[in-house]
């Protein structure tokens, strides 16, 4: 079997368009708030849940195994009917493998991202990624959905791509 490499880049709105939103400060949305205390960060992602009967939920997910690099993917996922977020509760980077919503994921349609610290990500319906590829042991608030109260959702597909031979690598230089 050969690898496969996905290389990492910055993540970034423009490359990040097809498959979500990057969540981050952005002094366009900035809104003085109680008295000028606050700057409130306003309408930085789309959250699409509400479809079939689904409710949002806020979870928080602890990355318990820092992922070691280069890192080798094993299965991608999908949300077909709900968005679904990520953001880091600490000062951690995170790293984020989409592959395009309308074909099996393969290396040729996959891209690998690098969140740094301030940057979050609410990903599209439907939008095939790696599950949650921590760098550091850390919490992240993650934006769900729930239908019926159950606390996992049928709206979820995977598919194994354990003997692909995917790996992602990270340049030192983004670190």
């Amino acid at each position: 079997m050969s690898i496969r490499e996905i290389r990492v880049e910055p993540l970034t709105r423009p490359v990040c368009r097809a498959f979500g939103d990057v969540i981050e400060r952005d002094p366009r949305s900035c809104l003085e708030i109680n008295n000028g205390e606050v700057l409130h960060q306003h309408d930085l992602a789309r959250v699409d849940v509400t479809a079939e009967d689904g409710r949002p939920v806020i979870s928080i997910f602890q990355g318990l195994r820092p992922a070691m690099l280069p890192f080798r993917l094993r299965l991608m996922e999908r949300h077909p009917v709900s968005s679904q977020a990520f953001v880091p509760l600490d000062r951690s980077e995170f790293l984020i493998v989409v592959a395009q919503r309308d074909a099996r994921p393969a290396t040729g349609n996959m891209r690998g991202f690098l969140a740094r610290h301030g940057q979050g990500v609410t990903l599209h319906p439907g939008t095939w990624h790696h599950s949650l590829i921590a760098l550091h042991a850390a919490d992240f608030l993650v934006e769900d959905r729930s239908a019926r109260g159950e606390v996992f959702d049928q709206d979820y597909e995977e598919e194994s791509i354990d003997d692909e031979g995917i790996v992602v690598t990270l340049d030192t230089d983004l670190r």
